[in-house]
């Protein structure tokens, strides 16, 4: 039968290597494709649906389109372009902070596309390499996804995580604390990288040759910005609070009537999408946002293609997976009890190969829990996904480069030796190796 499983596998990632390199929708579409391939093949039972992560995804990217609908988005690039034309010189430090902050308070890194042009602007200006700041700020940015409480990757790994008794809090209390100290220590050695540009030759020879266009972007005047706007910000952001304010005091949620005639607190996952849907409804009536607007903006879109590429992927997955817990677990369990670095591996390979921190997070987390890993280790092990920017092939790096007038932003003639490299080795390495510390300190 091994051979079943060996060809079995490579449906599954032939799938997803045909449905990554078409993107957007084609990722979960050709994941239907996989399931009809393993259950007419092979006669494997399809595996269930990720309802409570996808729901989740729903509910906070239709918050978010309505606060962008509604100019907070715009509001925010204007509090971030302050932040960083308020401290120049230590741009190296404050924009990565400021992309993950970002991040974790929209829940997507889509927010990091607007705050492209404030950092090379500030940094350009201020006569600071831009590649320092560009280069790390991606990286922040993704790791602003697994420190996010709605965010897409978040939902997943918590739909996972939450039946074995861990909450969205006890992720937190490892995931937070380790990315802060990944960013100040990477940050401190990429302000190192690199000579500055009124020194830097190939920069220079670009500059005499007029090749060297200085940054013309006007940042969003916040004088001008309507109430509305901050208005919109303030209840998402507050919504945002409430969810890690439940996570952490359970007695706070909603409680919910059992069989023997007691109560429990609600779960994480329900709450955060009815905290969420709620949060939409007031910016929609306080923002005056049009509904109709809403599906149109950016954030909603990119919300709605994580949504079907989380449903076809997780669906696949959980078909393979399901039919082959009790194997899997025996291979590699053994494996992870002699050397432990080998699920943060498997997490950072994973993503490098799939492009996405959801898609990793379905394909291996189901494995880890099968083989009995503790969720502490899981979770501590998951930072690692920040391997989706191991080859320059995303999409935030690519625009990275092409936002960098100044060209120190680039991918090198062997393709892996490109500036976001060493920020992301740092990021996965000191992110996993502090959360591994945390993990077993406190569970």
């Amino acid at each position: 039968m091994n051979w079943q499983i060996l060809a079995q596998g490579l449906v599954v990632l032939g799938c997803l290597g045909i449905g990554s390199r078409m993107g957007g929708v084609a990722v979960g579409l050709w994941g239907g494709i996989g399931v009809l391939l393993l259950s007419t093949l092979f006669h494997l039972e399809p595996g269930g649906f990720p309802i409570a992560a996808m729901t989740i995804i729903f509910s906070v990217v239709t918050a978010a389109g309505a606060m962008q609908a509604a100019g907070g988005i715009d509001y925010l690039v204007g509090i971030a372009h302050r932040i960083l034309r308020s401290r120049p010189q230590s741009v190296t430090y404050l924009a990565p902070f400021v992309s993950w902050i970002f991040t974790i308070g929209a829940g997507t890194g889509n927010v990091y596309y607007s705050l492209l042009p404030v950092i090379e602007e500030t940094s350009y200006n201020n006569k600071v390499r831009p590649e320092r700041p560009l280069a790390l700020s991606p990286e922040a940015s993704q790791l602003g996804i697994t420190s996010s409480p709605v965010s897409a990757a978040m939902a997943v790994m918590l739909g996972l995580v939450a039946p074995l008794g861990f909450e969205l809090s006890q992720i937190l209390l490892i995931v937070l604390p380790s990315t802060v100290v990944s960013i100040a220590v990477a940050a401190f050695i990429q302000n190192r990288v690199g000579k500055e540009l009124d020194r830097d030759p190939r920069f220079l020879k670009r500059l005499e040759a007029g090749e060297v266009q200085k940054p013309d972007y006007t940042p969003p005047d916040l004088e001008q910005m309507t109430t509305r706007a901050k208005c919109s910000v303030y209840v998402f952001l507050s919504g945002i609070l409430l969810v890690v304010l439940f996570g952490f005091v359970d007695w706070l949620r909603p409680q919910i009537g059992t069989s023997d005639s007691s109560t429990k607190p609600m779960a994480m996952t329900q709450l955060i999408a009815i905290v969420m849907m709620v949060s939409g409804v007031v910016i929609m009536l306080i923002g005056k946002v049009n509904p109709g607007a809403i599906p149109s903006s950016n954030v909603f879109q990119s919300g709605m293609v994580s949504v079907l590429a989380l449903m076809g992927i997780a669906w696949m997955a959980n078909t393979f997976i399901g039919a082959h817990n009790e194997l899997l677990s025996s291979v590699m369990l053994g494996q992870v009890e002699q050397r432990v670095w080998v699920l943060p591996v498997a997490y950072y390979a994973t993503a490098a190969l799939t492009t996405s921190q959801s898609t990793a997070t379905l394909i291996v987390t189901p494995v880890a829990i099968a083989m009995g890993i503790s969720p502490a280790m899981i979770v501590a092990s998951w930072l690692a996904v920040i391997g989706i920017h191991f080859f320059p092939a995303n999409g935030s790096q690519i625009a990275t480069i092409q936002f960098d007038r100044s060209g120190t932003t680039r991918i090198g003639g062997l393709v892996l030796n490109h500036s976001f490299l060493l920020p992301n080795v740092i990021v996965a390495t000191v992110s996993v190796l502090t959360a591994f510390l945390i993990a077993a300190a406190c569970f």
